[in-house]
């Protein structure tokens, strides 16, 4: 950390922690903007590693799936370039995935094609940060044979002939790690360790050892992004700077499930924000919004009806730290077409606006 960004350094007593707050500049480049291996300015820091970010986050994920050879180019950066045009976004996650081949193989394939090269990442988060963002990265397992991730799973008592939590962890770990050597060279803000992992959440010790290895190559913030319903089922949220999980809930539910995860936030005494939120723009989907699949026809009222919601709720829960978004492909569909656009990006739709002035009003205040 840069000495001349120092204006002041007080130490916080908190229960079970001691926190070393540095005020930092104002201006957006200087809040964002900070080099590798330096704090990432517009945060504080507790015993040598990143904490929450002063301002809301004002996120969406960018580039999923992160299929090799789409990531650079003049499509790519326009992509992402209209994405902070239109929707006025401080940050981004740039988000990808690697694949093993069903919920029971012990590899994660992360070199081979079709996940994206480092090169490609790396030209992703010098892109994001030459537009000023912040960025999260966000690598993630899926499975080849289209299984969910949230259904990885082995025996918790070990078998002899049969994959085993430990080997599948290894690999999990070299995976992890090795995006968060990148995250560190490229002086990314955030690292996302793992995204709607739902029967690995129960091993609490693995996932402890997980974090102690990337803390040993990363100095940023570190999040987990649990599934929704699920931010009371992790019992290992303290290993982790900020709590995140995935907001995809029903449109008239909003206020039920924010009493609900407000008890966890407090019990834990972390920073939270939603990691993954968004609704496809189709009748019936602002009910169901994390069903990709749902039958409906093209409705930017259904989508439009569900953001309104999401940001009416949550403008009323000041620990409610942002939202990153889900989620704005590269390449864009031709803006022409959006009115007939099913999926979750709101490129060219009513709900974009609605995002830009949300965000707009939020990081403003």
């Amino acid at each position: 950390m840069c000495l001349a960004l120092i204006v002041c350094l007080a130490l916080i007593v908190c229960p079970a922690r001691i926190v070393c707050l540095v005020a930092c500049p104002t201006t957006p480049a200087a809040r964002l903007g900070a080099a590798a291996g330096d704090q990432p300015a517009g945060t504080t820091s507790r015993a040598g590693t990143t904490r929450m970010p002063q301002d809301y986050i004002a996120g969406m994920t960018w580039g999923w799936t992160g299929v090799r050879g789409t990531w650079t180019g003049p499509a790519a950066d326009r992509s992402m370039n209209l994405m902070v045009e239109r929707l006025a976004t401080t940050w981004t996650a740039i988000a990808f995935a690697a694949y093993q081949d069903n919920p029971q193989s012990t590899e994660i394939q992360f070199r081979r094609a079709p996940t994206v090269t480092d090169d490609e990442v790396r030209a992703a988060i010098v892109h994001a940060k030459s537009l000023g963002l912040a960025v999260c990265l966000k690598p993630v397992v899926n499975c080849t044979d289209g299984t969910w991730r949230a259904h990885i799973n082995f025996f918790d008592l070990d078998v002899p002939c049969e994959p085993t939590w430990a080997q599948w962890f290894a690999s999990y770990t070299e995976f992890i790690v090795h995006y968060a050597r990148i995250a560190q060279e490229t002086g990314v803000e955030m690292l996302c360790i793992g995204c709607e992992m739902v029967q690995t959440d129960r091993r609490e010790d693995q996932w402890r050892a997980l974090v102690a290895e990337v803390r040993e190559v990363y100095s940023g913030l570190v999040t987990y992004n649990c599934d929704k319903y699920q931010e009371g089922q992790v019992r290992w949220w303290d290993a982790v700077d900020i709590m995140s999980s995935s907001g995809y809930y029903p449109v008239d539910d909003w206020d039920a499930q924010l009493d609900r995860i407000e008890q966890v936030v407090s019990a834990h005494g972390l920073p939270f924000f939603f990691m993954e939120a968004g609704c496809p723009s189709r009748t019936g989907s602002e009910h169901l919004p994390n069903d990709w699949s749902l039958p409906g026809a093209a409705s930017q009222e259904a989508q439009n009806a569900w953001y309104e919601a999401a940001f009416a709720a949550t403008s009323r829960r000041p620990w409610v730290r942002g939202f990153v978004l889900w989620d704005w492909p590269t390449p864009l569909y031709d803006e022409a077409g959006a009115a007939t656009d099913r999926d979750y990006c709101m490129f060219g739709k009513r709900a974009e606006h609605t995002v830009r002035e949300h965000f707009t009003t939020r990081t403003s205040s």
